[in-house]
């Protein structure tokens, strides 16, 4: 397997895609990660992880550092500030084109996790992506309904309470430096995402375009959704359910949950659903299957 890093110029920022591949012309899968996280958690510097996985088992693969994340630069602080539709209506579209670019063709299958989900889903309620052939969502909703005391320590007190307070008054969100994520975040891309996560209806913050209607009028690829049974806050089963449902709840659109009264060897929460040591025996075998279906 190889691994290569590529970058996209733009003029005040600049953004990493990694590869990785063994055959330059096997089916190719996008992969782009959520809210203050990079693309790390599809791999490791040891070459484990999903994206890896995938690669070896002949796919193309490509993870996106959205914009100011990971290798991706600058990172956010008071000086450099974007909102969440940059990565929707910028950074996907260049990232495809990339792709478009290096490989002759745009991806055939795009995967996310967490928030990545709702990036994705937005950039096709505006454009037409005729290559694509399936869609995975690891833990991914769109709005945080469900209630518990989980949800209500890590969603509304530390993220809402404390992480709001900390972007209005730093000018960004360190969750670095604070242990809350494993990447930081612009001021009002955090703000603009947690004003859709609280909303009942999915509508643009700037004209009122409306993704849940634009979505649901459209003929969407296979989708499946998959959520750690231990996922009680941040992808509850009930909240990524609900995602299906806002977009039509197609009959091509299959959910799971992963956890052990399901068949499955743990009861994995939001993060080790894609990292714990256990997956690529487990239900990484599941959705490689779905690849492999979706690709003939």
């Amino acid at each position: 397997m190889q691994s290569e890093s590529l970058f996209i110029e733009k003029e005040n920022y600049k953004l990493h895609l990694k590869r990785f591949y063994k055959n330059e012309n096997a089916p190719s899968v996008l992969l782009v990660h959520g809210s203050i996280e990079d693309g790390k958690i599809f791999y490791s510097k040891s070459g484990k992880g999903f994206a890896p996985f995938l690669a070896e088992n002949g796919f193309d693969v490509f993870v996106a550092d959205l914009r100011g994340r990971g290798k991706s630069s600058p990172h956010p602080s008071p000086d450099n500030n974007f909102g969440h539709a940059s990565a929707f209506e910028e950074d996907i579209p260049d990232v495809i084109e990339k792709i478009r670019t290096t490989t002759g063709k745009e991806p055939e299958h795009w995967v996310s996790h967490s928030w990545g989900g709702v990036h994705l889903m937005a950039y096709l309620a505006k454009n037409e992506a005729p290559s694509l052939k399936s869609m995975i969502f690891f833990g991914s909703k769109r709005d945080i309904r469900v209630w518990n005391l989980k949800k209500f320590l890590i969603v509304d007190l530390i993220w809402f309470g404390f992480c709001t307070f900390l972007a209005k008054t730093k000018g960004y969100l360190p969750a670095r430096r604070y242990k809350i994520g494993s990447a930081d975040e612009a001021k009002d891309y955090f703000l603009e995402v947690n004003k859709w996560v609280r909303s009942r209806n999915w509508k643009d913050l700037r004209d009122g375009f409306d993704y849940a209607n634009a979505l649901q009028n459209k003929q969407l690829p296979p989708i499946l959704s998959i959520t750690g049974a231990s996922d009680r806050q941040i992808g509850h089963p009930v909240d990524c359910r609900r995602l299906l449902k806002e977009i039509g709840d197609q009959d091509n659109f299959k959910f799971k949950v992963i956890g052990k009264k399901q068949g499955y060897k743990h009861d994995y929460d939001h993060i080790n659903l894609l990292t714990h040591k256990d997956a690529k025996d487990d239900h990484f075998q599941e959705v490689l299957e779905w690849l492999k279906d979706s690709t003939i």
